[in-house]
């Protein structure tokens, strides 16, 4: 996924099967029998203990009095804790993001949701060039864009009808395009949350297509959108697209960097109702008023 630093070289090798342990409790997320911690960690239940022992002294591993279940320690939370407060969301997607787009030979942009919605931050061009009115600033709308509809999707419903009742109380200043029956728009943005990331076929840009894939932080909180722009000939947005899958295993890895697991988030937030008037689609790169 992201530029990953140089570690080849010569390591401690115990160092590296007592990382196998920490990480099988980890991904466990509960407290695990012996027996289970060494099957994880594919090593003998002796040897699994040993490691347990001495992760235990140190504040790594804690076991309850009385208990034959270990977990991870206070150490543990204290090291998770420091991850957090050192890894800025923005600053590792916006490094890692032009790997992606030289990767996938498409556009890559970097959204975060601002003042006035889902708001462009980085544009990485690839090889061949879209000729889109992109750039830092432009604000994409809600229910209209495949990044938009990741924001509609994953954002607090809340936030997400305060956001149309402003974009509707400034739709008169707007000329709806085509114009897409709500009903419709508010099902793709299920179709959304169900699948994992969002797609826009040739809308709002005739012949471009796009894929959007959401990062999350480690509170399950939406934190921003990558999203992958190119011609309607190079982006497969299929169900069986391999540019979706990787995308969508970027956005997770990033995620993952932030203390992101998966069931932390719950998919079956209910959007909210959907507006009388369906948000207006600025041209290029104008933003609603707010």
């Amino acid at each position: 996924m992201t530029a990953e630093a140089d570690i080849t070289g010569r390591g401690v090798q115990s160092i590296e099967v007592g990382g196998r342990v920490l990480a099988a409790m980890a991904t466990a997320g509960r407290p695990l029998m012996l027996r289970d911690i060494a099957q994880a960690a594919d090593l003998a239940s002796a040897q699994a203990h040993a490691y347990l022992v001495s992760f235990r002294k140190i504040g790594l591993v804690e076991q309850a009095e009385g208990s034959a279940l270990y977990q991870l320690g206070p150490f543990a939370l204290q090291l998770g804790l420091a991850r957090m407060r050192s890894v800025d969301a923005l600053r590792l997607a916006t490094v890692a993001a032009p790997a992606l787009a030289a990767e996938l030979g498409l556009m890559v942009t970097v959204t975060v949701w601002g003042s006035l919605g889902a708001t462009v931050v980085q544009v990485n061009e690839a090889g061949d060039q879209v000729h889109v009115n992109l750039r830092a600033g432009t604000v994409y709308t809600l229910l209209h864009t495949a990044t938009g509809r990741v924001f509609a999707a994953f954002l607090s419903p809340e936030i997400v009808e305060a956001h149309l009742a402003k974009a509707k109380a400034f739709a008169g200043l707007l000329e709806p395009e085509n114009a897409e029956p709500s009903a419709t728009l508010w099902a793709e943005v299920e179709e959304t949350r169900a699948r994992g990331y969002s797609r826009a076929t040739g809308s709002p840009i005739p012949g471009v297509n796009a894929l959007a894939a959401p990062v999350f932080d480690h509170t399950g909180e939406l934190k921003l959108a990558l999203t992958a722009i190119g011609p309607s000939r190079l982006v497969d947005v299929s169900k069986e697209s391999a540019q979706a899958r990787r995308l969508t295993a970027f956005a997770r890895d990033l995620s993952t960097e932030l203390g992101f697991r998966a069931p932390s988030v719950s998919l079956t937030i209910s959007p909210p109702s959907p507006p009388a008037r369906t948000e207006a689609r600025p041209r290029g790169g104008t933003r609603l008023p707010r």
